[in-house]
């Protein structure tokens, strides 16, 4: 634990993607650093907090979706700070019989710091486990996965990187990794997916203001750039994407909560779910 509580105090000289996304959640996990970037990019981009809530809503109903069809394990791949909605808590309220496994694996060690210092206190460490890897060296994240012995591969498993893929630049080849990711489960596995695009801005000036997004998160701990829904299909591989498809998240399965429901489009993040044949 004083290793966890080293790895924050050392991260605090840039702000944290992770931390920023806290802010914006109305988390508590986050510092004058993060908070004070978090404010440049609202006053470029006033709706930033609801795109990251939509987000965060999105990676809750999908989950609840993979539950309801009885997927019991889950990897979520780049999970951030433990914060608002996190998928055991999800998984965990959809399925009251407790029997749901979940990895949540993250390569920035303040993100895997704080992830254990609040799992400790809000989970089960005999269901749920933070594990330190990197999206970008995907035989040693499986590995690292598999040594947890939470995850049986012969079973079906709910892969997860919500909110990430827009920090993985084309030039870096993510294309891989999920292909990686893909070949390593069992048929019958899901592929939850989403990220901050780009397209349909409603003017030139909101088109500039994602630019400047990008570029302002160039100085943070995760640069990354925004897709077209064309250009993120590709993620999925051959896998069917379950109804309605890849679509603004706000259309995948709204509830009452859910941001952006009459013009999910405003929304700025897009985001599916897909079924291994």
């Amino acid at each position: 634990m004083d290793e966890a509580l080293r790895a924050v105090e050392n991260s605090l000289d840039r702000p944290s993607a992770a931390r920023v996304y806290d802010y914006f959640l109305g988390g508590t996990t986050n510092y004058a650093i993060d908070r004070e970037f978090a404010q440049k990019i609202r006053r470029r981009l006033p709706m930033i907090g609801e795109y990251m809530k939509t987000s965060r809503q999105f990676l809750g109903r999908a989950v609840r979706e993979c539950a309801r069809l009885g997927v019991t394990q889950y990897v979520d791949i780049g999970s951030g700070l433990p914060t608002v909605g996190n998928v055991h808590d999800v998984a965990d309220a959809t399925r009251p019989q407790k029997d749901t496994r979940v990895v949540y694996v993250d390569n920035e060690p303040v993100a895997l710091a704080h992830s254990r210092l609040l799992l400790a206190g809000t989970a089960d460490p005999a269901r749920h486990v933070a594990i330190a890897a990197d999206f970008m060296q995907p035989e040693d994240l499986w590995e690292r996965v598999l040594d947890t012995g939470m995850i049986d591969v012969r079973q079906p498993v709910a892969l997860v990187i919500n909110a990430v893929l827009h920090f993985i630049k084309d030039a870096d080849d993510p294309d891989s990794r999920i292909g990686y990711f893909r070949s390593r489960v069992a048929p019958g596995s899901l592929l939850v997916l989403s990220q901050m695009t780009n397209e349909n801005p409603r003017s030139d000036e909101e088109r500039q203001a994602l630019a400047d997004l990008v570029d302002y998160y160039e100085s943070t701990t995760n640069p990354g750039q925004l897709r077209t829904t064309a250009e993120f299909a590709r993620f999925f591989g051959d896998w069917e994407l379950l109804a309605p498809g890849l679509v603004y998240a706000p259309a995948w399965h709204p509830d009452r909560a859910t941001l952006f429901k009459k013009v999910p489009s405003e929304s700025r993040v897009i985001g599916g779910v897909a079924r291994k044949p």
